[in-house]
């Protein structure tokens, strides 16, 4: 089945404010009569809970985290993208449109990339009025500074805490709705179902995670706003509780999940020191501008980086990418670091490391620039590592950490299921294979601040205020039997094993298999091994206490539960998708100097996976990708 995307007719340029003109709108008055729930309180959630709030609806926000302010969008380094053109360096809406096209190796909608481009110009003027502290330059003006994928500075950011500071300023536009009544926040509340009845979403399901309560609620429309599932692969980037729930959940009840092997490396992270870890360290992209990344030119070479001459130094990405040298995007930069490595001339322990060094920014600039530039990046580093960045290079080796896949969404942000909007990281919409760094704070933003606000307007119009279904409704009643009757499993397996055993076991598999580099035996061999982790799961299992308190135990299981179906489609979308793109790197299918090769004759589309049961293969569904604007070349950054 081809998907209808709902693309707007007309020249790309007009396609937003021509559709922006053509959709329904809601009647201010008649705005106070719909309700509209928002799961996840990130960039992505808060914005647009305070956008729709401001603009009478009535919302409810819920968030597993015990305050909006700390959702993971607070981990955030580096910057956000937006073509402002404040450096008068070349840039344009239609550049930054283009290079985000190039940079997720057309494999994404022409007509979304577009759109956040254009809005992109808006977010910053958002941001900096409700007081984000950009950084500036020394006339008072707002300053940027160069990222992955782009030879022009159009990142904004605040030190190495751009995340921290935006989510503030959208918290406050929420704290400002939640004291006047307009949203009504539930924190440490998890969704654990997606109510559906006659192909629409009509509410959730959630668990109060202090007291162990089971509530249900309706709306007329419900918006996920729940981040990525990064942590599939057990050490990630990500927080903790990071998790693929609330999408996983609306899969199962009819959701296309779109691309979902689709997965982000990050090429600047701290390298992993044990088997004791729960989780990584992300080192901001921006450290690229200043750091050069080297390793040694000889295999074996244990010499400190202080006694290895300039002449037995390779800076590889300098070498091989000499337009864009250490500012390569994040894919590229992650499969070189991999094979460098694979060579025998990685550093540190186990050979699993590059450097990234400041030594010549230092000498160039001086220490004060460069400090007031990545202070606090540094100081992270040290209290981590030991290691002063400014006396030594920093170790970095790749790591998962943003997922491009996400539940399929149409031109409005609505899945396929009427009702049901997904935004943020949850959707697949805007960065097709690879994301360029300093573009999921752009995508969340613009997402929840200006496109969200119309395009439920044009959906809760059509449908009515009267269209809602009551929680006594028996669609609400089965699924929350369904819920109940899923943690009463957990709570009574009584096996052996905790769920962090098994998510362990399955970050393994996932990382192996279907990690920096997927080949066709080892994404079968996935196939064949976590059906039967899945299987020792609901055997051996052991969830101690009870589902009416504080049980963390019982929330792990729930998630590793959805993981462990999910690795599953991962692998099968890797496996499906015969070509090398962005950040699915197929062995089979490489360029002779070891790049992506895509097969546009055969999969330039999204491919999006329908739920079919339990224990049934799961259907694909394609929306074919036209390009009218950008022409599909091999990707090259040299």
């Amino acid at each position: 089945m081809s998907l209808d995307s709902r693309i707007p007719s007309g020249p790309l340029a007009d396609k937003w404010e021509k559709h922006k003109f053509e959709m329904k709108l809601v009647n201010p008055a008649n705005k106070r009569k719909y309700d509209v729930i928002v799961v996840g309180s990130g960039l992505a959630g808060a914005s647009a809970s305070a956008s729709l709030a401001e603009l009478g609806y009535n919302v409810k926000c819920f968030c597993f985290q015990d305050s909006p302010r700390r959702a993971h969008s607070i981990a955030a380094q580096g910057g956000i993208n937006a073509a402002k053109n404040y450096q008068n360096d070349g840039d344009s809406v239609y550049r930054l449109f283009y290079d985000t096209v190039k940079g997720g190796d057309y494999r994404s909608r022409e007509a979304n990339v577009h759109r956040l481009a254009q809005v992109s110009v808006n977010i910053i003027d958002q941001c900096a009025a409700q007081g984000v502290p950009f950084a500036r330059d020394y006339g008072g003006m707002l300053t940027n500074r160069s990222f992955g994928g782009a030879q022009v500075s159009r990142t904004f950011y605040a030190r190495g805490q751009t995340g921290q500071q935006l989510l503030i300023g959208a918290y406050s536009a929420l704290s400002r709705q939640i004291g006047l009544g307009r949203v009504e926040m539930h924190t440490r509340s998890e969704m654990l179902e997606l109510v559906v009845q006659d192909g629409k979403a009509r509410g959730i399901i959630v668990r109060d995670l202090v007291t162990g309560e089971m509530t249900a609620h309706s709306a007329h429309a419900v918006v996920l706003a729940t981040g990525g599932y990064g942590n599939v692969y057990y050490l990630s980037t990500n927080a903790m509780g990071c998790n693929v729930t609330a999408a996983y959940r609306a899969h199962k009840k009819g959701a296309y999940f779109a691309n979902p092997c689709y997965t982000q490396i990050h090429p600047t992270c701290i390298p992993v020191s044990g088997d004791y870890q729960s989780k990584l360290t992300l080192m901001s992209e921006s450290l690229r501008n200043d750091g050069r990344v080297w390793v040694p030119k000889k295999k074996g070479d244990e010499r400190k980086p202080s006694d290895i001459p300039e002449e037995d130094r390779d800076y590889y990405l300098e070498r091989k990418y000499p337009s864009f040298g250490n500012l390569v995007p994040r894919d590229i930069a992650s499969r070189n670091a991999k094979e460098v490595c694979d060579e025998g001339r990685g550093v540190g322990p186990g050979g699993l490391g590059v450097y990234l060094d400041f030594g010549a920014s230092i000498e160039r600039l001086g220490k004060k620039v460069v400090e007031d530039r990545y202070d606090n990046l540094f100081q992270m580093y040290e209290r981590i590592t030991g290691d002063d960045p400014y006396k030594v290079p920093m170790r970095i080796y790749p790591a998962v950490h943003y997922t491009m896949g996400g539940l399929w969404v149409d031109y409005n942000l609505m899945s396929n299921l009427d009702g049901l909007f997904v935004i943020g990281e949850a959707n697949f919409s805007d960065h097709g294979a690879n994301r360029l760094g300093a573009s999921a704070l752009m995508q969340g933003l613009a997402d929840g601040y200006f496109v969200l606000p119309y395009t439920i307007g044009d959906y809760l119009a059509k449908l009515g205020w009267d269209d809602k279904i009551s929680t006594d409704d028996a669609s609400f009643k089965t699924a929350e039997g369904e819920v109940k009757e899923r943690q009463n499993k957990f709570l009574t397996i009584n096996g052996s094993r905790t769920a962090d055993s098994f998510h362990k076991e399955l970050g393994k598999i996932m990382w192996d298999k279907c990690g920096m580099a997927r080949n066709k035996a080892g994404l079968e061999e996935a196939i064949q091994k976590i059906p039967e982790l899945r299987e020792e799961f609901w055997k051996n299992l052991k969830v101690p206490g009870s589902g009416q308190v504080t049980n963390q135990e019982l929330e792990k299981a729930g998630r590793v539960a959805d993981f462990l179906e999910f690795g599953e489609l991962m692998c099968r979308d890797a496996l499906h998708r015969e070509e090398s793109c962005g950040g699915h790197f197929r062995e089979e299918h490489q360029t002779p100097e070891g790049e992506a090769k895509r097969d546009d004759e055969k999969f330039t589309y999204v491919g999006a996976w329908e739920y079919k049961g339990d224990n049934a293969t799961p259907q694909l569904h394609k929306e074919e990708l036209d390009y009218e604007e950008v022409k599909l070349t091999q990707r090259s950054y040299k």
